[in-house]
């Protein structure tokens, strides 16, 4: 009878035995998976934050060296390109592009918006008479329409229909439009407070969400209003691309700081850019749009499709 139990007993021991290892193994494996599980969600987590970009409406992404055409030329400056489609930015000098500057002739597309909403000109084709004072850049010495003197930048011709739009109305639809900081100074002010320091002022960031908006038609004037104003606008033009654009010059800092802003629509996209550029001479003014259009093509842009 002790021989019986002693065997039942044994039995039963190894039965328990077998069930303890298993009960370890289970318990070690689901220890393994969850580790995994948690590994994988820290890894997304990480792949998460390291996307986040200091732009909350663009995103930031990896880039050619924009940077290598300023030292290519000596120069310093900023270029900010924004692709609108995939929401992507490409820049050089990411604290320049948030610095305000004066618009100087880049204002030009503003004030034209101005000028033909409120019909101080009908149209891009209605002259005005030269007052005959003779200036440094002979393109600006004879009677001239808004098409021709936003290709020439013709000071005097947009300095006149500031004056008649005046300074309330002008105000009203800087307010309206949000543009830069808004300062337009006093009524005395009104021919020229695009060109001066200490008045209006405008990042390459505002100078994109602007010409976003005029883009999209989101802004306070008319669609005819808009069309013929990115009609001047048009530099180039393609079969395969449009590039519109406008060229500023400020006079009055030292050094000078050279503008070029615009878009370009090109493979079903729209391409909004703005470089700044310091400038000692007349002969540094072509490098504004040398350099924007060296940066389109680093993005694969500007050249022949096939």
């Amino acid at each position: 009878m002790k021989t019986i139990l002693f065997r039942v007993w044994q039995s039963l021991q190894r039965y328990a035995e077998r069930r303890m290892q298993s009960l370890v193994f289970i318990v070690i494996g689901c220890v393994a998976v969850l580790s995994v599980i948690t590994f994988e969600a820290m890894y997304v987590l990480a792949q998460s934050a390291s996307t986040s970009s200091e732009y909350p409406a663009m995103l930031a992404v990896k880039a050619p060296n924009l940077g290598r055409h300023f030292q290519e030329i000596g120069r310093e400056g900023s270029i900010l390109i924004y692709d609108s489609k995939n929401n992507r930015i490409y820049e050089h000098n990411p604290q320049r592009n948030a610095t305000a500057i004066v618009p100087a002739s880049t204002f030009k597309i503003f004030n034209a918006l101005v000028a033909l909403e409120i019909g101080v000109v009908p149209d891009d084709v209605a002259v005005l008479t030269w007052d005959g004072i003779h200036r440094e850049i002979d393109a600006w010495n004879h009677d001239t329409n808004l098409r021709q003197a936003f290709k020439d930048s013709t000071v005097w011709f947009y300095q006149v229909l500031a004056r008649r739009a005046g300074y309330e109305r002008m105000q009203q639809f800087i307010n309206k439009v949000d543009y830069g900081n808004r300062q337009i100074g006093t009524a005395a002010d009104i021919d020229r407070f695009w060109l001066q320091q200490q008045l209006l002022q405008i990042t390459p960031q505002e100078q994109i969400k602007f010409l976003h908006r005029l883009y999209q038609g989101d802004l306070p004037f008319s669609q005819r209003t808009i069309n013929l104003v990115k009609d001047i606008m048009v530099r180039e033009q393609t079969p395969d691309y449009i590039l519109r654009g406008k060229t500023g010059w400020l006079t009055s800092s030292k050094p000078n700081v050279g503008w070029f802003v615009g878009y370009l629509e090109q493979n079903k996209n729209v391409y909004f850019f703005a470089t700044t550029l310091d400038m000692d001479k007349a002969e540094d003014a072509p490098a504004r749009i040398e350099i924007t259009r060296r940066s389109l093509k680093d993005l694969g842009l500007l050249a022949q499709i096939n």
